[in-house]
């Protein structure tokens, strides 16, 4: 493989992949998985990284390849590498070297393409990565707050891979090989194509409202949405088509997941595991530093979280790495000059998922518009971790391991689900860091709901047996909870129920989240239509500025920084009652009760595990 900004060797390369992000050649990277796989299947490859926008001399410089372009924006989408959920630009980009922002930009993915079309106009171009696969459909952009066509539309490439695209990759590049035209791959699972309406394929299809009916009328574009949702599924998924400006959309069905033996391979392909050495002197990448001593062991998430892009694009089948490939991966780490003894993560989507949520969907799929896990836990759901603790079990006796932490999200509602106690027991005692994220998200139920998360009854059961267990340990360990405000569905009295939750049970969240509407989820429908696509039925949406910032403020009313829009929140709810509950002076909104604010979390003070223990 050869490198930009590294000077190529003149020769032509087989194919040459772009991508937005610096150049990391570690397997949570998605550039690297599939730069990696083409090299293994005998083909040349050159990656071009972060190549200048303002120009296609950086495409040029390397030639022209052989076969095609493959081309991603990077781990994220660019928009939201770029900008907050209020719409503010990032001031740093941690997938850059030394943090630098700027270095790609917006809509990346078709910047790219339409420089590799402006080099060499006749190349075959494919897209790839988590912003393609999440704009294929006609899409509402947040950030012009506008819906746009497919992406493939507007970027020109040639065909473009959604999901996960290690089958799709490794058929499309050998089809290339082959002699085949890129014009004529029409019928590769896991892949989408533009082709004129006489073209259209017929039979086992499902037609979804056009890009035009979706622009203009907000009930077809929900009713979209859910068409989309319904039919990803690898064993029952049909071809869904969609008019976009002039021609037609076709989606092929799912890919199917990778085996077992298939993962292993892609996670045993000779990957350096850092960056690459040119970016030393900038200080390397930031991105780098979760993973490199991190371990994937599955994909998919069949938790199906409406806000979540995972269930569009990784898709709700659970795939697992064989124990006997993880165990090797860890050996591999503690043989690395820098490994301290720390295994950061043994996770993926979700850590504690290792198999089917069920064994019926192997034959007839996951069920069509139902969750698993939420509002309540389905009662043909296998809640098992035996498998995932045996693997923790062989890690932490490995030479040279001093300590294996699960840091990537647990599912709470999966864990106290399993009747056997010994995953959680054996969780506080030897894989947290003093700090366990969990993601309850909210507390009413309605919201919830909008979520598809399960109802706040689970997160209290499972915080009671987490410090339960913790005490038994003699552990000083807590929960750090995700929040998110303004979630579709939720109000300002909602956001009012979740602060007098927080402060019942002493909770302080660092950080909360304001609900981002990234493209492609069900969540996203909801807060552009102000329908829940699978009722019809109206949301409330919050999208003025000022009631989001009310909302965020009420999760954080400790913070003395929020008195004032506590204050005001608290009036428009006619709850003035509230103000001495939440420290509020009515001729001086300062906070004067300095023990309001002790830290990052009021769990961490001494007064607070005093009460906590006597509980």
């Amino acid at each position: 493989m050869s490198f930009l900004p590294i000077e190529p060797t003149g020769k032509e390369f087989d194919f040459i992949c772009i991508t937005g992000d610096a150049y990391v050649d570690h397997p949570s990277f998605g550039n690297a998985i599939i730069s990696r796989l083409i090299e293994s299947l005998g083909f040349s490859v050159g990656i071009i990284s972060q190549p200048r926008f303002d120009t296609s001399a950086d495409i040029i410089r390397m030639g022209k390849p052989k076969y095609a372009y493959m081309i991603t924006s990077g781990n994220i989408d660019s928009m939201v590498a770029h900008y907050t959920s209020a719409k503010k630009r990032r001031s740093d980009d941690p997938y850059s070297p030394d943090n630098k922002a700027g270095l790609r930009p917006d809509r990346a993915a078709i910047i790219y393409s339409k420089l590799v079309r402006e080099a060499y106009p006749d190349v075959s171009v494919v897209l790839g990565g988590l912003e393609a696969s999440l704009r294929r459909f006609a899409h509402y952009d947040y950030w012009d707050d506008t819906v746009m066509p497919s992406i493939l539309e507007d970027s020109g490439a040639d065909i473009l891979i959604y999901g996960m695209g290690e089958h799709q990759t490794t058929e499309i590049v050998s089809r290339l090989a082959g002699g085949e035209a890129i014009s004529e791959i029409t019928d590769i699972r896991g892949t989408c194509y533009l082709c004129e309406p006489i073209n259209t394929p017929i039979g086992n299809t499902v037609n979804c409202p056009s890009y035009k009916a979706v622009s203009t009328d907000k009930r077809e574009y929900a009713k979209a949405a859910k068409l989309q949702y319904d039919w990803q599924d690898e064993v029952y998924g049909k071809t869904i088509l969609q008019r976009q400006s002039t021609k037609i959309l076709v989606q092929n069905p799912p890919a199917l997941s990778l085996t077992t033996e298939e993962l292993d391979r892609i996670y045993e392909l000779p990957f350096m595991r850092d960056y690459h050495p040119v970016y030393e002197s900038a200080g390397g990448v930031d991105a780098i530093k979760e993973v490199k001593f991190s371990i994937t062991h599955n994909r998919g998430c069949f938790g199906n979280c409406n806000f979540c892009s995972i269930t569009l694009h990784q898709g709700r089948k659970i795939t697992s790495r064989s124990k006997e490939s993880i165990v090797k991966e860890a050996i591999k780490l503690t043989k690395m000059p820098d490994f301290k003894g720390y295994i950061h993560d043994v996770g993926g989507p979700t850590a504690n998922f290792r198999k089917p949520s069920c064994d019926n969907q192997l034959t007839h799929g996951l069920c069509k518009g139902k969750k698993c896990l939420a509002p309540e836990i389905c009662a043909n759901l296998t809640a098992d971790h035996s498998e995932y603790l045996d693997i923790l079990r062989t890690l932490r006796e490995l030479p040279g391991v001093k300590k294996v932490f699960i840091r990537s999200g647990i599912r709470y509602d999966y864990l106290i689900a399993d009747k056997n106690d010994e995953f959680f027991r054996e969780l506080v005692a030897h894989h947290i860091s003093g700090q366990l994220k969990v993601a309850p998200e909210h507390c009413s139920n309605a919201v919830l709901d909008k979520m598809g998360k399960p109802h706040i009854e689970s997160y209290i059961a499972f915080q009671k047996k987490f410090y339960k267990l913790t005490g038994k340990a003699g552990k000083e360990q807590y929960l750090v909870p995700y929040l998110m405000s303004s979630h579709p569905g939720s109000t300002l009295a909602d956001a009012l129920e979740l602060a007098l939750f927080l402060k019942a049970n002493r909770l302080r969240p660092e950080q909360v989240q304001d609900f981002y509407p990234t493209p492609g989820t069900i969540s996203t429908a909801m807060f552009y239509t102000g329908l829940d696509p699978y009722t019809l039925e109206e949301v409330y949406i919050a999208k003025t500025p000022e009631e989001k910032a009310l909302q965020r403020a009420l999760l954080q009313y400790y913070n003395p920084k929020n008195a004032e829009l506590v204050k005001k929140a608290l009036k428009l709810l006619h709850r003035t009652d509230l103000f001495v509950e939440f420290g509020i002076k009515e001729n001086n909104p300062k906070f004067k009760d300095k023990t309001l604010w002790q830290g990052n979390h009021g769990n961490r003070n001494a007064e607070g595990r005093k009460r906590r223990r006597a509980n």
